[in-house]
């Protein structure tokens, strides 16, 4: 008899185990269920305007059911009060402090990305929409996604003299709201322009100065609050000019030809090396947020000659 109950348990905990949950929000939700129905993302991916109906996941999300986790006043800056739409899950990135969940809404014949983040305790935090199927400007538009996660929106063309033209703009969540951390562009020439933002500081440190290759790849260093901290800003552009790399920070000493870029809240970590005329620079940590997918702080520069003062007669 004990065997007989035994099983049946077996039975019944395995049958609610194989129940799919309701997503339709007519009833409560629990917090992994809701999670489970996005797959989950590992890897940096990249998302098509024209892809964007075949990147989502099958299952549908009621719109009670999102609204059990994202205020539907963050929903209606996106979507208007037109609360008629498909949701599907696109995917979901975990990271130690947040969790952003990727999903399509379709209302009639457009379909937007949207990301939403909240906390560790599903507590919403923010939201943007990336993407939509609706472009009809003769740009292709992609966001590509890292594992940071930054999110790269992108337009591009070639033109009828074989010229790739593209603007490119970098999303981060930053505490409370989404910040552009990456602005590159080849359209517009105030875009194109490298500004240094530290260069009339003071340069009177033993390492002060500019190290540079050309007008587009060079580190600028300047005195910092005592001999043993500089100020930088870092400009370097690869592959043609489609990654583009741009850090502002401090370094401090660790020795006396070694410093570290190194901030409380940035998980890029940069190692710098002087060496006579010339500076290295590593990427440790991870530094997405500042650069291309495809490129790194990883990069040598020397030291340029400083014009003599002239003489007064």
């Amino acid at each position: 008899m004990k065997q007989w109950l035994l099983l049946c348990c077996l039975l019944f905990a395995l049958s609610c185990k194989d129940k799919k949950a309701d997503l339709s929000g007519e009833t409560p939700i629990s917090a992994a269920d809701f999670e489970a129905a996005f797959p989950v993302f590992n890897t940096s991916t990249t998302i098509t305007d024209t892809g964007l109906v075949r990147k989502a996941d099958t299952t549908t999300i009621g719109y009670k059911a999102l609204t059990q986790y994202f205020p539907d006043t963050a929903l209606a800056l996106i979507t208007g009060k037109d609360k008629k739409m498909a949701i599907h899950p696109v995917g979901l990135i975990s990271k130690e402090k947040e969790k952003y969940f990727l999903f399509n809404i379709t209302q009639h014949k457009k379909t937007r990305l949207v990301v939403m983040v909240t906390d560790k305790k599903m507590a919403y935090l923010a939201s943007k929409e990336l993407l939509d199927n609706q472009q009809n400007d003769g740009y292709n538009h992609f966001v590509s996604i890292n594992k940071e996660p930054t999110f790269t929106i992108s337009r591009e063309k070639t033109t009828g003299d074989n010229v790739l033209k593209f603007t490119r703009t970098g999303w981060a969540f930053n505490t409370d709201a989404f910040m552009v951390v990456v602005n590159d562009s080849n359209e517009d020439p105030v875009k194109t322009a490298v500004i240094n933002p530290i260069d009339t500081l003071p340069r009177k440190n033993k390492y002060s100065g500019d190290y540079v290759r050309n007008d587009k790849n060079y580190i600028s260093i300047r005195d910092g609050k005592d001999q043993n901290t500089y100020l930088f800003f870092i400009h370097f552009e690869k592959n043609n000019g489609n990654c583009v790399g741009e850090l502002k920070g401090d370094m401090k000493m660790k020795s006396a030809r070694t410093a570290q870029f190194l901030q409380n809240g940035d998980p890029c970590v940069i190692d710098f090396n002087f060496d006579g005329n010339y500076v290295s620079m590593k990427e440790q940590g991870s530094c997405g947020n500042h650069r291309g997918i495809q490129c790194f702080f990883d990069d040598s520069f020397r030291k340029k000659r400083e014009p003599k003062p002239k003489k007064k007669k």
